[in-house]
């Protein structure tokens, strides 16, 4: 059912209180959808950046072998083994075996063992480290993406490992080759974020021709990260157009097809403006609104709030009339 001249005006000065913050709700409707596609585009951005700087695993520490032949011992074996006589001798003098270990500069668990197990091995074995055993998880856990060390500490400490947080944190950077940095997270140069979700809502929110020339090259980008993007700028460009041009006769066709996008931020507003579809018609087509009206409440407020909530209504009623 129509309305009439004076229904339209009514409808008119409940768009003011309607449309304006159905104009908010439109902005706070694209700053979701932006923040969602602006999320999604620096995730791929920092994909993109460590599978660059995908690190190359360094082969595993071997054992430091002597140049010297192999039939004659070499000087750290040679060593060993005159320690080894020198404390069978002073044993059988009946030295202690603290007093042993302070004597040829051993640990006293090394007397203990080689007054157990006898000559101790000429050779060296192959370096071991109790976080060898740990590789594997470490590679695999790095390559589903957590390169932060703390946190692989502590999974590792949950899978029993005993070892100090500084042991996993240099063989992790010994093995990774990153150019000299220290850190994973320095390979690869931050980018500035393009824009904020809240800058990017005043770019598709304003007039094309009063953006500046970096605000019109970064509105550009950021119509290209999606086709949803591109989407979304179309239509809030078209009801933006209908709001300055008074064009409130393309709202349904604008609705439906809101309604037929798959948008979701910008369908739930327009299931919003489906309920006072016909004050909203009327603001996007009459001139009228109760602007002035709202502007007198602010005034009037203004002088209320001047009385520090200590002054009474006959009071209040005595400055607005003075101020009139």
């Amino acid at each position: 059912m129509g309305l009439g001249e004076g229904g339209r005006k009514r409808a008119a000065v409940m768009w003011y209180l309607v449309g304006l913050p159905s104009y908010k709700n439109l902005g706070e409707a694209l700053e979701d959808l932006l923040t969602r596609h602006l999320s999604a585009s620096r995730k791929r951005q920092v994909e993109v950046a460590l599978e660059e700087q995908a690190p190359a695993w360094l082969p595993a520490r071997t054992a430091r072998r002597s140049h010297t032949p192999e039939d004659l011992p070499s000087a750290y074996q040679q060593d060993r083994l005159a320690r080894y006589q020198q404390m069978i001798q002073l044993h059988e003098q009946g030295m202690t075996q603290g007093a042993l270990a302070q004597q040829i500069g051993v640990s006293l668990n090394t007397v203990r063992r080689w007054l157990v197990n006898g000559c101790p091995e000429t050779t060296r074995g192959p370096y071991v480290s109790r976080l060898d055993c740990y590789l594997p998880y470490i590679f695999q856990r790095w390559a589903q993406g957590c390169h932060n060390i703390a946190q692989l500490f502590r999974e590792l400490e949950a899978r029993g490992y005993r070892g100090s947080y500084a042991s996993v944190h240099d063989n992790i950077v010994r093995r990774l080759q990153f150019g000299g940095r220290k850190t994973p997270a320095d390979t690869s140069a931050k980018a500035p974020p393009l824009a904020t979700p809240r800058q990017a809502v005043f770019f598709f929110l304003r007039r094309p021709e009063k953006l500046r020339v970096e605000e019109q090259e970064t509105l550009a980008k950021l119509r290209q990260l999606d086709p949803e993007v591109e989407q979304a700028y179309d239509l809030v460009q078209q009801f933006t157009q209908m709001l300055r041009m008074r064009m409130g006769a393309l709202l349904d066709a604008w609705l439906t097809q809101v309604q037929q996008s798959n948008l979701p931020e910008l369908q739930s507003f327009a299931v919003g403006v489906e309920k006072a579809k016909d004050s909203v018609r009327a603001g996007l087509t009459w001139w009228i609104n109760n602007g002035m009206v709202e502007g007198h409440v602010t005034k009037l407020k203004l002088i209320k709030r001047q009385g520090y909530g200590r002054a009474g209504f006959p009071l209040l009623r005595k400055r607005v009339l003075h101020a009139v």
